[in-house]
């Protein structure tokens, strides 16, 4: 069954890390659901914030550790993708610009306010008020913050979801990866594409040459996450051609199936998700067709015992 949901722990303090010169990752622990990392850029005009949170209380203790660092604005806002965990806070930076994939502005939309049950146990998400992003680009942009080059590129491919983009920093070889790379817990290809992942992880960022990766949720990290991260895609993939051949649905493949190396990392439901994915895969489906998200969702909670525990 699901472990009640309990205070710290299981969850810490956030930690600031200065990676490069004026270039911040925020690391919020342990990095399940909900419970993810941004970062920021500052110089002598403003700041520039590499996602929000996913309630009040943690945008705003975010912002409050921007403010202890520089006095400078928040001047803009760049979401990765459109999952609450990154955008719902959005609203706190009021005046900023908010700079996304066009998807990202459909999906922020589309998804509309928080909600938790009964999918997840419960959060106090606070009075979140939907702020979509109102610059969109489709391929990249570059912002400037100081001399720093920041180019926000969409991958070009449905992977974590249909509207994945990173944030690289060239001059300084710090690379903002959102949700294309979770550090120690299992990655959530249900929105995205199985293949799409693995593209991506194998071919266009190991080609950018970083040395300094703040994944979207877990511990700062180097670019040898993102062949840990593959080698989990292409396990469901395998996985998932071999159950689909035998016949089984999703729910009992994934009751069936043996993790192996990556029975350690967190929210193992979410294999129940990326099954229905790769299977939507082997059925000829397009990456990141919509599925019965509710469904699938449904089919996690079963696999879970109870709903998803989320400590946001």
């Amino acid at each position: 069954m699901i472990e009640e949901r309990r205070d710290p722990p299981r969850t810490g303090t956030p930690e600031l890390h200065e990676v490069a010169d004026g270039v911040f990752g925020y690391v919020q622990p342990d990095g399940t659901w909900w419970v993810n990392n941004t970062g920021f850029l500052v110089d002598d005009q403003g700041v520039v914030s590499i996602d929000t949170c996913a309630t009040e209380r943690r945008t705003r203790a975010y912002r409050d550790t921007i403010a202890a660092v520089t006095d400078r604005p928040v001047r803009t806002v760049v979401n990765t993708h459109h999952h609450g965990d990154h955008t719902f806070g959005n609203f706190v930076f009021e005046g900023a610009a908010i700079v996304a994939h066009e998807n990202t502005r459909r999906g922020v939309l589309n998804w509309g306010l928080p909600w938790s049950e009964p999918i997840w146990t419960p959060v106090d998400w606070g009075d979140v008020r939907l702020e979509p992003p109102f610059v969109t680009f489709t391929d990249t942009v570059a912002l400037r913050a100081a001399d720093q080059r920041c180019e926000v590129r969409h991958v070009g491919t449905p992977a974590h979801t249909d509207n994945d983009s990173f944030v690289w920093l060239p001059d300084q070889k710090v690379l903002f990866a959102g949700d294309l790379l979770f550090n120690g817990g299992t990655p959530f290809l249900l929105q995205g594409s199985v293949a799409g992942t693995i593209e991506v992880l194998e071919g266009l960022l190991p080609r950018l040459g970083a040395e300094v990766v703040v994944p979207g949720h877990g511990p700062l990290c180097g670019p040898e996450l993102m062949g840990e991260v593959a080698g989990y895609a292409r396990f469901v993939r395998d996985s998932a051609a071999a159950s689909h051949a035998a016949g089984l649905a999703p729910l009992a493949a994934a009751r069936e199936l043996d993790l192996g190396e990556y029975a350690g990392w967190g929210d193992k439901e979410r294999i129940v998700g990326n099954l229905h994915r790769a299977y939507a895969e082997i059925d000829g489906r397009e990456r990141g067709a919509a599925l019965d998200y509710p469904a699938v969702l449904t089919d996690m909670v079963a696999f879970n015992g109870g709903p998803l525990a989320t400590w946001a």
